[in-house]
């Protein structure tokens, strides 16, 4: 009779870092001691206001320099900081377009109302532009091929349409695939096209940087690279005119009203550096577990299939199509055997539609209906892939058993 795991807390297996990957305990000792040390709000103008908001730069400039953004000198970037990455990318494409009467982008006087995007984006964008489009914009959405990756052919059609934004994800929060950003950036670049990139899934596990990338806009979330929940960021390129959603205070700049957080500032700074650390061996390293996980059960379940395999990946993704089974039902069982894993983002999760990113690859209903995300994280042994690879296999076999019932 085989095996019932039933795991315990000490044995759980947590593959779901794309959702939320545990805070760093350096980045928890870093929201403390800022907590602690720095009591006063950076706003004010006395003494104990001023050290904080020295702090609060500091943790800026070094967040900007990791990530790539000029923060100092003649005509700056700016990097706001934002509750996390829906925010960001909120503020992204609701503030380009402006007040009413106000022109979206004031150095681009001659563009359209119109946002090129990718039909495989976060809700956090698709939903913002589908805002924008009731407000009167133009959206365009640009298809992926079977592999995930955006076609750039249609892309080369509607940039002739002189859009006010393109925004395009660098890596995918199901697949893990990666999106031809650095070739998207530089042809819009040469248009005078404004792009933004949601990075949130990229940061931390592959190198970016947003001053090689050509970038207009970043956005990224320090809990998806082991920093504080509530934090995240919004680079902006210089000439990029922005504009409030919220209002309420002049804080950063009049663009984002609110006390400033320092204690979450100096955590997301300390789990920056440290992500950024030999992120390219830390990459192959956390690479070849997933390998290790997708070659385990591919051999134990043959009917499983790696989607977005072909295509590159970010190092620590995988989505797994069991097809014939029910995803929902799979993942209530391995949280049942210890595996933390989710049927997607976890902006969705629970969803019992179908993955709006397999439907424009055009994956099989069967395999969709069946797709699974596991994401490692830099702290995943291969004694655990190997434990939940067993795991996996088992709660497959258990539903394979009560389907043919």
């Amino acid at each position: 009779m085989a095996k019932h795991y039933n795991a315990s807390m000490s044995d759980a297996i947590y593959l779901d870092f794309n959702a939320t990957a545990p805070i760093l305990p350096a980045a928890a000792d870093a929201v403390r001691e800022a907590s602690l040390r720095f009591g006063a709000n950076p706003g004010s103008q006395h003494e104990p206001g001023r050290e904080a908001r020295r702090a609060l730069e500091n943790a800026r400039e070094r967040i900007g320099e990791l990530l790539g953004a000029r923060l100092g000198g003649a005509n700056p970037d700016r990097l706001i900081f934002t509750s996390g990455g829906t925010e960001a990318n909120n503020l992204a494409l609701l503030g380009l377009r402006g007040l009413p009467g106000q022109h979206a982008v004031a150095t681009l006087p001659s563009r359209t109302r119109h946002l090129i995007t990718s039909a495989i984006e976060h809700p956090s964008v698709i939903e913002p532009a589908a805002h924008l489009q009731q407000l009167g914009w133009q959206v365009s959405q640009i298809g992926v091929d079977e592999n995930g990756a955006v076609r750039l052919d249609e892309f080369d059609d509607l940039v002739g349409t002189r859009p006010s934004l393109v925004s395009l994800m660098m890596a995918n929060n199901e697949t893990g695939v990666l999106q031809p950003v650095e070739t998207v950036a530089k042809l819009c670049r040469e248009h005078g096209i404004p792009v933004h990139c949601d990075a949130a899934q990229a940061v931390g596990k592959i190198p970016v940087d947003f001053a090689r990338l050509q970038l207009s806009m970043l956005s990224c979330a320090a809990h998806k690279f082991q920093g504080p929940l509530g934090i995240g960021v919004l680079v902006v390129r210089n000439e990029i005119v922005l504009h409030p959603i919220m209002f309420g205070g002049h804080q950063q700049a009049d663009l984002r009203p609110g006390t400033d957080t320092l204690a979450l500032a100096a955590g997301m700074c300390e789990a920056l550096e440290f992500s950024c650390q030999a992120i390219e061996q830390r990459g192959r390293e956390v690479a070849e577990k997933r390998d290790q996980l997708e070659q385990l059960v591919l051999k134990g379940f043959p009917r499983a299939m790696v989607i977005g395999r072909d295509s590159s990946r970010l190092p620590n993704t995988s989505n797994i199509a069991f097809v014939g089974l029910d995803r929902q039902a799979l993942v209530m069982a391995l949280d049942l055997e210890g595996v933390a894993c989710s049927t997607g983002s976890a902006c969705s999760s629970g969803s019992s539609e179908l993955s709006p990113t397999h439907l424009a690859m055009g994956l099989d209903p069967s395999a969709a209906e069946g797709a699974v995300r596991f994401s490692l994280g830099i702290s995943t042994t291969a004694a655990e892939i190997d434990e939940a690879a067993r795991r996996i296999l088992f709660c497959c076999q258990r539903l394979e058993r009560g389907r043919n019932l």
